[in-house]
């Protein structure tokens, strides 16, 4: 009969502990603490992410020829053709020229005009 009244724990009960009325074990903070942390949590983590996400989106979107790039790889050169989903780079000191993945770029120095 214990083990009846443990499991059939009636939903005003379930509400009074929620509410940290008599009976109830305390207050409800302990249990709303993760529903709390998840405004925290986007605001820490994944804004910030979408955030570098857009700029390097933006970055790849206005690459050009004769930009100076570097790859995740960390190789570094200049762009000399651009296809849909790769570049063509020249890479010193021999003018090696190298396809590579356009999502492989890492960071780009636009040439100036002096």
């Amino acid at each position: 009969m214990i083990v009846g009244m443990n499991v059939g724990m009636s939903v005003a009960t379930s509400l009074a502990f929620l509410a940290g009325g008599p009976g109830g074990a305390g207050g409800s903070l302990p249990m709303l603490l993760p529903l709390l942390l998840i405004p925290v949590l986007y605001l820490v983590m994944i804004r910030p992410q979408q955030k570098r996400q857009k700029q390097w989106q933006e970055m790849l979107s206005g690459i050009k020829a004769g930009d100076r790039v570097t790859t995740a790889g960390g190789i570094r050169g200049i762009i000399l053709t651009i296809k849909d989903d790769s570049i063509v780079i020249r890479v010193a000191p021999d003018n090696i020229r190298l396809e590579v993945a356009k999502n492989a770029i890492a960071s780009v120095t636009t040439q100036e005009s002096s």
